[in-house]
């Protein structure tokens, strides 16, 4: 990324419009920030226990509520501002997603418990995985892309034996989004647990925790609220509070410390987190939050979806072919297959050349596939610059594409 931190301007071909010149970032998390975003985040050092971190907590913990389109609270200092009337409480917690994640799986679910967890991406096998250090798993991959398959979900928990389900919501190794909705009622019909790996959709994606009933939901900071990386929050509701605080009596819990939820539970009614916070991190986020609240939740849902839709469709029409099941691709992260003769050097060449960032395959699918993200603040007009330097850096590997209009995409 050498170019891109030089701050040169690209050697753009004939044919590339010379009206956004600026980079094009258009990978799906570490998504770009703000410039209020950077600049904060040059804070000046505070201590972490005194009044003025103090309400920077109170307001990142109203502010999230929002982004987990939670019932609003109040900024305030001394108001426990992480609760809110619908029975939800937000939990900052100083680490990446996957944290937050391990957070909420070791502090819910005991070797005791039996949790179903299906997959279609490289994130979903990464619940499995995580669940399986803390409790008893069952573990059913449905394929990288494709959607799961409800009626045998709804069998598999039918037997009885299950405390709960977990699952990523939007998978973007493969540009995927789970039918949270269709998911939530079976769990509420089994009455198990449903927990969800929100990190790449909160924020971006529709996301209805009281509706769904969900238990818990975990949000990456870097990713749809366009925050900075390693910080990230938990939205959890009372039914979940409950059943910690009878597993930890009960002593059936697996060890935990810099991750117990008993203790940040306590130290957020006093707007302060468990162990020393990400201080600047934590303020960087805060300005992007204040951002998304200034857009309005439902305008970024739907601007994340007008930008992942344009992209399907151009793609679509240009011959390619998109990874996951056309009835629940992605609004913020799409995942197109190389062409026949094409791997990652085409994205290397479209990093260096033409200034513009996508990211590639994981695992089995590295050198095969490259993935766009439409998630954050990024806007129609890079979406649509970054879309025409692609097409022209697939020409220049020899790439015969049609002539589309780009703009008429993204009307």
């Amino acid at each position: 990324m050498e170019e891109r931190l030089s701050g040169e301007k690209p050697n753009f071909s004939d044919g590339i419009s010379k009206k956004y010149e600026k980079d094009c970032f258009l990978v799906p998390g570490p998504v770009r920030m703000s410039s209020k975003t950077l600049e904060s985040m040059s804070h000046p050092v505070i201590t972490a226990r005194g009044s003025e971190y103090k309400a920077i907590m109170a307001e990142l913990n109203g502010l999230l509520r929002i982004a987990f389109n939670l019932s609003p609270t109040s900024y305030d200092i001394g108001v426990k501002s992480f609760e809110g009337d619908d029975g939800y409480s937000t939990i900052v917690v100083s680490g990446s997603g996957t944290a937050a994640m391990e957070m909420i799986i070791s502090n819910r679910f005991s070797k005791k418990d039996i949790v179903l967890v299906p997959t279609n991406g490289k994130f979903g096998e990464r619940v499995a995985d995580m669940t399986r250090e803390f409790s008893n798993v069952k573990h059913i991959d449905f394929g990288w892309g494709k959607s799961f398959d409800l009626t045998k979900l709804e069998n598999e928990l039918s037997k009885g034996n299950y405390s709960g389900i977990a699952f990523c919501h939007n998978e973007t190794s493969t540009g995927i989004t789970q039918d949270a909705d269709k998911l939530s009622k079976i769990a509420e019909k089994y009455k198990v647990a449903l927990i969800i790996d929100g990190i790449t959709s909160v924020g971006g994606l529709p996301v209805h925790p009281l509706k769904w009933n969900a238990e818990a939901i975990v949000v990456g900071a870097q990713k749809c609220t366009a925050g900075p990386s390693g910080v990230s929050a938990i939205a959890i509701n009372n039914s979940f509070i409950k059943n910690v605080m009878e597993k930890n009596e009960n002593n059936e819990l697996s060890s935990r410390y810099y991750l117990d939820l008993i203790p940040a539970l306590k130290r957020a009614a006093d707007d302060q987190t468990s162990w020393t916070p990400a201080i600047n991190l934590t303020i960087g986020w805060i300005q992007a939050l204040r951002e998304l609240n200034e857009e309005g939740l439902e305008n970024r849902w739907s601007r994340c979806e007008k930008l992942s839709k344009g992209v399907q469709n151009l793609f679509s029409d240009l011959g390619f072919t998109l990874l996951a099941d056309s009835s629940q691709r992605s609004n913020t992260a799409t995942a197109i297959l190389y062409p026949d003769g094409i791997d990652d050097k085409w994205r290397n060449e479209l990093a260096v050349k033409y200034n513009t960032y996508v990211i590639g395959g994981q695992d089995h699918l590295k050198g095969k596939m490259f993935r766009i993200g439409s998630m954050g603040i990024t806007e129609k007009e890079e979406m649509i610059e970054g879309c025409k330097r692609m097409i022209s850096c697939f020409s220049d590997f020899g790439i015969k594409l049609s002539d589309l209009d780009v703009e008429s995409y993204f009307l």
